[in-house]
């Protein structure tokens, strides 16, 4: 089993930064690449970036190229999920989810092995 706990979410304006964090525990946390999805008011749950299990490779959703960047700190069993130039249509609840052996790729939720509660991050105009 793996439990993941995302934090660092809060309220900011419009042009400020935030990083979230992910902090596995349980198994192996090397082992699995890492996703990072978020699921605003009436919508459904989106894909925003992947993380390889090697680390070596990255995928972004194209609405936060640029502007997001997903890390790893094996470790300290962490992602990251640093947001920079946020935006009002960034505003969501967070999750990060974990896959075994992952390409960083899967932008389906419910193909994770594990997934978190989620953060709450809030952009304002």
């Amino acid at each position: 089993q793996v439990q993941l706990v995302e934090s660092g979410g809060g309220l900011v304006q419009a042009g400020d930064s935030l990083r979230l964090s992910c902090v596995a525990s349980g198994r192996v946390f090397s082992s699995y690449a890492v996703g990072w999805f978020r699921q605003a008011p009436g919508k459904e749950r989106e894909f925003v970036a992947g993380i390889s299990w090697s680390a070596s490779n990255t995928y972004y959703a194209d609405s936060v190229k640029g502007r997001f960047t997903i890390s790893r700190e094996n470790a300290k069993n962490t992602a990251y999920l640093q947001m920079n130039s946020l935006k009002p249509e960034d505003t969501a609840v967070y999750y990060c989810a974990a896959e075994g052996f992952g390409r960083g790729t899967q932008v389906t939720w419910l193909k994770y092995d594990y997934r978190g509660q989620g953060t709450q991050v809030t952009v304002s105009s």
